[in-house]
């Protein structure tokens, strides 16, 4: 029993002096990216860097508050760009709804083309989509986004300021998870929607400030045409899940620039059972432990509540009840202080109530760590695949690479 209490004892010491050290390093990443932020916002409303540039959007159905997603795109004050919209059918109701909010701005240059189904090169449709998108773009410089991003009219003016150095190829935002129905959603989807704004973008903005950004966040990224032909073109990307992870990490290695955009956008969050989201959340897990399995290993050890309850448990079973509770309570001051620096300089307007539930998402997010070493299938979109090294998938049933 000493044994197992002296185990539990130093398990608990070495993740609390761990996590620790991650949200001092968080803070001092936060105020850093707030710094930044408030400089290039500024510079860029005085800015005359305002090329023409084409938005790339693909689809696929509807979701809740996409309409209104779509709407904000529209809503841009910028001299010259154009929507293009990609679905696989003419029929999609993604594509349908598109074309009836570009019924409200006929002076906005919007298109819509479709693609088909995937080609057995391409595992990832979304990819697909945007090499079909590529082939009617009008501009070189790239906006691209995925159909639950909600921005503001200054959105493209800031983007693209991003792509200002010629030796700068791609620049991808962070982004506030934002719950469609509010407070009137379940817990599972606030937890998800605080994790997308806390544990991402915490991750980031240390990574940033360590050694530069060498991945991209496909939500949104400002990216030059070339940009996808030096990383192999888009069926070399297509065979990726994360297929952002790779282009970004894949130009950072030829030397080509890859920014972190000071520029904060939403992401809206569907309010789903929780079953459902805890199996999209451990899809993306099982991603990342494929595309950066060092990393993700170490992951492990900036998460805190685990090693707050493994404190209180040492001090239950040791006689000393007053001191696991403490523990306890400082592992969840801990997450308190990480969430409130984010979600401050990142401008959300909901952080106060994002602060206090954030402790019960980091306890799921270690409990979803744990779940990506569990196994390589996952389920997306009625079938299901495997996980390969490098973040390849292949269909689970043919055992083809796709």
């Amino acid at each position: 029993m000493n044994l197992l209490l002296h185990i539990l004892f130093w398990i608990a010491v070495l993740g609390t002096v761990t996590s620790s050290i991650y949200c001092l390093m968080v803070i001092a990443a936060a105020i850093r990216f707030g710094v930044r932020r408030r400089r290039e916002e500024r510079a860029a409303m005085t800015s005359t860097f305002l090329p023409p540039v084409s938005v790339l959007k693909p689809l696929h159905g509807t979701e809740d508050g996409m309409e209104q997603n779509l709407e904000t795109f529209f809503q841009q004050n910028y001299p010259e760009f154009e929507l293009l919209f990609c679905a696989r059918h003419d029929n999609d109701a993604g594509l349908q709804l598109a074309r009836k909010v570009a019924e409200r701005y006929p002076h906005v240059d919007a298109k819509f083309v479709t693609c088909g189904e995937p080609t057995p090169q391409f595992h990832n449709a979304k990819v697909f989509s945007l090499a079909k998108l590529n082939s009617v773009a009008r501009h070189d410089l790239f906006i691209t986004s995925d159909g639950d991003a909600r921005v503001t009219p200054d959105y493209l003016r800031k983007m693209v300021q991003n792509l200002r150095d010629p030796h700068v190829g791609l620049a991808s935002s962070i982004y506030l998870g934002t719950v469609h129905k509010g407070m009137a959603a379940g817990l599972s989807s606030h937890l998800d929607a605080v994790g997308k704004s806390v544990e991402m973008s915490s991750g980031v903005i240390v990574a940033d400030m360590l050694e530069g950004t060498k991945f991209a966040l496909g939500v949104t990224m400002a990216v030059r045409r070339q940009s996808f032909a030096e990383v192999g073109g888009f069926e070399e990307l297509g065979q990726f899940y994360a297929d952002d992870f790779v282009l970004g990490n894949r130009l950072a290695e030829k030397g080509t620039g890859v920014l972190l955009a000071s520029h904060v956008i939403r992401l809206l969050v569907e309010d789903t059972p929780f079953g459902i989201s805890f199996r999209n959340q451990l899809r993306w897990m099982q991603s990342t432990r494929r595309s950066r399995p060092w990393g993700h290993l170490g992951t492990g050890l900036t998460f805190a509540l685990p090693f707050g309850l493994l404190g209180l448990l040492w001090g239950v079973l040791s006689g000393h009840v007053l001191l696991g509770m403490l523990w306890l309570v400082g592992m969840i001051a801990n997450r308190w202080l990480q969430a409130g620096a984010v979600l401050s300089v990142m401008g959300d307007s909901g952080w106060a109530y994002n602060t206090l539930i954030y402790p019960l998402r980091d306890l799921l997010g270690s409990i979803l760590w744990l779940g990506s070493y569990g196994g390589d299938s996952f389920y997306y979109r009625g079938r299901t695949y495997r996980m390969r090294n490098g973040g390849r998938v292949e269909d689970s049933h043919t055992g083809a690479a796709h």
